[in-house]
């Protein structure tokens, strides 16, 4: 048996990244703001924009859960063996990514390899964690010099995240009474339009997002059709726009898609599968179990929404696999990447100029540029 800590070398700490929330009344507008910032958005209109949170105690779910999934992780990397300190930052609340910099380097860490909680491809879900990662060194100062953090490969087409939604998707279909006229509609968060055609690597075509998220759907379509013997249809959808108004963003909306399938007749039921998150995020209990809902029920909809990942058992696997890819190709090892959506692999080092910020230039880590 190798040496625990060797399975993951050269790396000797894992470090958990996520958006973060807010856990109390008190912290959402500053939450709010961070998120914001730059935008010179008056409280006032955060305070409107915080009415979800505030309606659930002003606690987001996203903490708790990145505590459960923190759990998970640290009992597969113990059945597995590996003994590597697993630590955790978030880029807009308590504990800060600064402050787990601080903590990776009080325990000695000299490499650092970063799992983050978004599998896909655009600014705003693989290159503003670069961004926020190099701000948090820069926070630290000196103390922080020598530090290397490389990251995962984004991972939505891995067969860990796959499998998991097949089967909750799976298990969803058969609670209907009639699965064979059900819609699937996967749902993403809605992005502008702008920054899913700057989508991917610099020379390449953009709309990598997009594009993600569609051939996802595709294969679970396929899949759970072969499984349970039917041919429902799925269709990619959008959820949480937000922005200037005059501002395209990707459509169409959740809402607006369950009130027209209802006008156009023959779907018994639509079948919500979120897989633009990997856990029940605010977007989720918000945009999707109460605001969809309501639509569905509004327009007499039967409407079941699909489980996330969260912390089953495929997808917690997958991502500590995920962890052992990323550290073979930094002992320099020949590494086949799984996937399982054909054509779907993204290098765990970002190509220059890939998902660029339109607003400034900033530094990011875990790129070539």
């Amino acid at each position: 048996m190798p040496d625990s800590a060797s399975l993951l070398a050269p790396y000797d700490a894992v470090l958990l990244v996520s958006f973060g929330g807010p856990e109390a009344p008190e912290e959402v507008v500053p939450f709010l703001r961070r998120v914001t910032a730059g935008r010179d958005i008056p409280d006032a209109r955060l305070e409107e924009v915080g009415e979800h949170y505030f309606a659930r105690g002003g606690r987001s779910p996203i903490n708790d859960l990145n505590r459960d999934l923190l759990a998970r992780l640290r009992a597969e990397l113990d059945r597995r063996e590996i003994s590597t300190p697993l630590l955790w930052g978030n880029r807009n609340s308590e504990p800060f990514l600064a402050g787990a910099v601080h903590e990776a380097l009080d325990q000695g860490a000299s490499r650092v390899l970063a799992l983050v909680t978004s599998a896909y491809s655009c600014y705003s879900s693989c290159r503003q964690y670069r961004e926020d990662l190099a701000a948090a060194v820069d926070e630290v100062g000196p103390a922080a010099d020598g530090l290397v953090i490389d990251k995962v490969r984004p991972y939505s087409g891995h067969p860990g995240v796959g499998r998991a939604w097949r089967r909750a998707l799976v298990a969803a279909l058969s609670e209907l009474p009639e699965p064979a006229s059900a819609r699937i509609l996967y749902v993403t968060h809605s992005i502008p339009t702008a920054m899913d055609d700057t989508s991917g690597p610099g020379d390449g075509e953009g709309n990598l997002y997009v594009d993600q998220h569609v051939r996802l759907g595709r294969r679970l379509t396929d899949e759970v059709n072969a499984e349970l013997g039917l041919d429902v249809e799925g269709e990619l959808v959008f959820c949480s726009r937000s922005g200037r108004p005059g501002q395209p963003w990707l459509e169409p909306d959740v809402n607006d898609r369950i009130e027209e399938l209802a006008a156009e007749g023959g779907v018994s039921a639509v079948v919500v599968a979120p897989i633009g998150f990997v856990s029940d995020h605010m977007e989720v209990v918000h945009d999707l179990d109460t605001e969809a809902a309501e639509t569905a029920q509004k327009v007499g909809m039967p409407f079941v929404r699909v489980a996330t990942p969260g912390t089953d058992d495929l997808f917690v696997e997958g991502l500590v696999d995920l962890l052992l890819e990323r550290a073979a190709q930094a002992r320099g090892e020949v590494v086949l990447p799984e996937t399982w959506v054909p054509g779907d692999v993204r290098p765990s080092v970002c190509a220059p100029g890939c998902c660029p910020n339109l607003r400034a230039v900033k530094p990011a880590l875990c790129g070539s540029d």
